[in-house]
């Protein structure tokens, strides 16, 4: 009779691949756009920006404006729900805006 040596074998080990791009795309804190639009005043944009945001007067007109020359401004930053809710909020005052993801 033969012998078969039965010794164990070891299995390859995988170590584990990290998806940096998507959790550095997750960990990157979105953006509050609004626009420029032919409807709303420009002193009832900066004052929704003083009054909702916080911003102070001479920083709520560097925003307005911005949005009135440039076409937008980025007016606020942070979580996907913080910036959701202040979407909401722009929406709910007659204000065009949108979010993005920070590039």
């Amino acid at each position: 009779m033969t012998t078969v040596n039965m010794a164990p074998v070891a299995a390859p080990v995988e170590s584990p691949v990290e998806d940096t791009a998507l959790e550095t795309r997750l960990d990157r804190p979105y953006e509050l756009l609004v626009w420029d639009d032919p409807v709303n005043l420009m002193s009832y944009v900066a004052y929704i920006f003083r009054s909702y945001f916080g911003y102070s007067a001479p920083r709520a007109e560097e925003l307005m404006l911005q949005v009135h020359h440039e076409g937008k401004a980025v007016v606020a930053s942070g979580s996907r729900e913080r910036i959701e809710a202040d979407l909401v909020a722009m929406h709910g005052y007659g204000l065009q805006a949108t979010l993005r993801q920070e590039s």
